[in-house]
């Protein structure tokens, strides 16, 4: 039986080897995808796109004018309201005419003639002919399309004339990567690839969780461990905080998943609208603070890197070399970094405080997508808090739990051989 454990930590890591290829590979997958189909849902192409209303407000406009029907009931209707409106013109006009040119002789014989032949009496007797030539120009199809024309330009040109211009070069680069026709296309393609590799990353994640699980049963119910199984197990913790480290921890994605609305009783739509999306890992936003910070961004920046990257690898390295070296254990730095960096190191304050950082920014998403849901009585919004935790979370934490593991069985191995004064 004994001689089984190397056997099983060994067939164990090579099983966690093959899995964090595949993790690794698919998490890359996955996040190119993601951000991908984050670009081309994010809320600039649809919800605050110039671009996208003035399409709207084209298409309801369009269906209003051809809706429009001079019928006989439609014309008991407008009849006397356009024939009220062309009277009071042409009585408006009357007065103005006669005030006018009362004031020059000129304007007197002006008048007079206008009088003596009735003008703006005829005019009068005339309006309902003009008011049966108005709605038969309104419904004339050719007026229509005119109508639908003018109206259409006009929106064109107040809004670019109102609004920057969109750069659509990036959402067109993306569309043509996935050898799609439009944007809705392309995140139809993108959707089903993503579920695919959600599912995929998944039963990735649940493996790597029972192959966690099975070492350290084996730390647990192993009293003496051999060099050899020390070594396999610490190579075990390497590959999990590698995939801790480079694998992103955390997905903040708050979005609008629906917005209904009411336009001159048409209704719009709008889906799926991200509002704010970040995932990084933690040697992502090492870097980040580290290139793109100020000054109090570098120092936590190097505090991160320190503490939760280089502080558990030093430690991994003196494991190795005490378990293959047991006479260093006289070695301060070795003692130091093997004893005593448990004291210093931060990996498992790192991850509570990633999982309260977790905890929190989802409460404070939902509370703010909450406000937006009522907004208005008139206006039906869904949104929805995506944010999660990912792969990398569990990666690092078991990694956190197998190194303490690991460690205790070290310190007692040997203690046992040479004891620390």
């Amino acid at each position: 039986m004994k001689n089984l454990r190397p056997i099983s930590i060994s067939l164990l890591l090579l099983c966690l080897c093959v899995l964090s290829f595949f993790v690794y590979k698919t998490e890359l997958e996955k996040k190119e995808v993601k951000d991908d189909l984050i670009e081309l849902s994010n809320i600039k192409y649809g919800l605050f796109n110039v671009d996208e209303w003035k399409k709207i407000l084209a298409e309801v406009t369009a269906k209003k004018i051809e809706e429009f029907e001079v019928t006989d009931s439609t014309k008991v209707q407008m009849k006397p309201k356009i024939s009220g409106f062309l009277n009071k013109v042409i009585g408006d006009f009357e007065i103005t005419y006669y005030k006018k040119n009362s004031k020059t002789l000129g304007g007197f014989f002006r008048n007079a003639g206008a009088k003596a032949f009735n003008i703006f009496d005829e005019l009068k007797e005339n309006v309902p002919t003009f008011t049966n030539q108005i709605l038969a120009f309104l419904d004339d199809p050719a007026n229509k399309q005119r109508l639908k024309i003018y109206l259409t330009d006009k929106l064109n040109d107040y809004a670019d004339n109102t609004f920057a211009k969109m750069d659509y070069s990036l959402r067109d680069s993306l569309i043509k990567k996935y050898n799609c026709q439009d944007r809705s296309a392309a995140l139809s393609v993108l959707n089903s690839k993503f579920k695919i590799l959600q599912n995929k990353s998944d039963l990735y994640k649940y493996i790597l969780a029972f192959f966690a699980a099975l070492v350290a049963i084996l730390i647990l119910c192993t009293k003496k461990a051999s060099n050899l199984e020390l070594i396999l197990m610490l190579s075990t913790s390497f590959l999990l905080l590698i995939l801790g480290l480079m694998l992103p921890m955390i997905e903040i994605d708050a979005r609008v998943s629906n917005m209904r609305m009411s336009l001159l009783g048409e209704q719009i739509n709008f889906d799926d609208q991200v509002l704010y999306y970040k995932s990084k890992s933690i040697l992502e936003v090492v870097k980040l603070m580290l290139t793109q910070g100020g000054f109090d961004l570098l120092i936590v920046g190097i505090l991160v890197l320190i503490f939760s990257v280089l502080f558990p690898l030093s430690k991994l390295v003196a494991s190795v070399c005490l378990t293959l070296s047991p006479g260093l254990e006289s070695n301060k730095i070795i003692r130091f970094l093997v004893h005593k960096i448990g004291k210093w190191s931060m990996a498992d304050v790192m991850v509570v405080a990633i999982f309260m950082s977790y905890v929190g920014f989802s409460g404070i998403l939902t509370e703010q997508l909450n406000q937006l849901d009522n907004l208005s009585s008139k206006l039906e919004v869904l949104t929805t808090n995506k944010s999660s935790l990912q792969i990398g979370f569990f990666a690092f934490t078991s990694f956190v739990l197998l190194s303490l593991l690991i460690t205790n069985k070290l310190k007692s191995r040997n203690a046992e051989n040479h004891p620390i004064n």
